[in-house]
């Protein structure tokens, strides 16, 4: 049975990503350092292919330890947050994850060199084609456009410079993933996040989709978005994501490749606070918007290629933005009244 170290297991992303590996039949180790959301209880936290080491993974001894008899590393973890994450956080979003990449490579070489690690699939993000200017962003791009604004996406982009220079000077293989814009359940309020108000509702987790959601059952009318409205996104069920990550993992084809994961349907902000709104309140209640000023690094279009990942992976993220809905809509009434969110 192969066994996968995943970095940052207990993360929004990191969660749907173990679920798909087990499911898959893979045996698991997690790390993570609960310092997000604390210590969160998963479906799978019994499952016997499955171990959780709670530790840093900017230590690089356990990192080489628990790699040694590992045949992948999905490297997940980070520190990550929504758009007022990237303000509030600024500095420690740049030092803090080019420390654990930093860490992360360090291992994995070893690893590879030393044991049976046969490659590393590394999450990077939309963010790094921040500063695009033509739509879609296809692979390759983020090499050809000016670097991310953000620290965080700038550091993103490091990641994938990372991966490459690994496989240049130590030759351990590399696969870079791109996800865009989860949406799925298990995400709470991060310890750290910095109270933001948005009209009389403060903020969630500052991710746009458990924002509008838990604004509208808190009965926020009308309702505050950021900006225009017109803001374009790839909205992406987790599930999804996970298998595309997974499939990118195994996939021989994948060997020194990168890929952008994600739906191929674009929303803008406007459209899906309209969706929400008919789940929650029907036809009968008129939709009402107030534009709050929007974040210095609220980018107006993330707008993927897809092809890439279709034609060599055959992976499509196939559920819908109905369906993604269907599911966390009652899971954030549940958490609302929970008192979690």
């Amino acid at each position: 049975m192969q066994q996968v170290l995943v970095s940052g297991s207990a993360g929004f992303i990191g969660g749907y990503v173990v679920e798909e590996l087990l499911r898959r039949g893979y045996a698991v180790i997690g790390v993570d350092d609960f310092s997000k959301y604390g210590r969160v209880r998963k479906s799978y936290d019994d499952n016997p292919r499955y171990r959780l080491v709670e530790g840093d993974a900017r230590d690089v001894g356990l990192m080489t330890g628990l790699l040694a008899d590992c045949d992948h590393f999905i490297a997940g973890a980070a520190m990550i947050g929504g758009i007022s994450y990237f303000h509030t956080y600024a500095y420690d979003l740049l030092a803090t994850n080019e420390r654990i990449i930093a860490a992360s490579c360090d291992a994995a070489i070893a690893a590879h060199r030393d044991g049976q690690l046969r490659k590393v699939t590394y999450l990077s993000s939309s963010m790094v084609f921040e500063s695009a200017d033509e739509w879609p962003s296809y692979e390759g791009q983020q090499r050809e456009i000016p670097p991310p604004l953000s620290s965080y996406g700038f550091q993103k982009l490091a990641v994938e410079y990372f991966a490459r220079a690994a496989w240049e000077q130590y030759k351990l293989p590399y696969t870079l993933v791109r996800p865009f814009n989860c949406v799925g359940i298990g995400e709470s309020r991060a310890l750290g996040d910095e109270e933001i108000l948005s009209g009389n509702v403060e903020l969630a987790m500052s991710h746009v989709v458990p924002d509008l959601v838990q604004k509208i059952l808190k009965g926020q009318d009308p309702l505050h978005i950021l900006g225009s409205g017109d803001q374009v996104r790839h909205y992406t069920y987790g599930g999804d994501l996970a298998a595309g990550v997974v499939t990118a993992m195994e996939h021989e084809d994948a060997f020194n490749e990168d890929f952008n994961l994600s739906t191929a349907e674009s929303t803008t902000v406007r459209q899906l606070a309209e969706v929400i709104w008919r789940k929650v309140k029907g036809d009968a209640v008129p939709l009402r918007l107030v534009h709050d000023e929007p974040f210095q690094y609220d980018v107006q279009r993330r707008v993927p290629d897809t092809e890439k990942a279709k034609k060599v992976l055959g992976f499509e993220a196939s559920t819908t933005l109905d369906q993604m809905l269907d599911e966390v809509i009652p899971w954030i009434d549940a958490a609302i009244k929970a008192g979690t969110i």
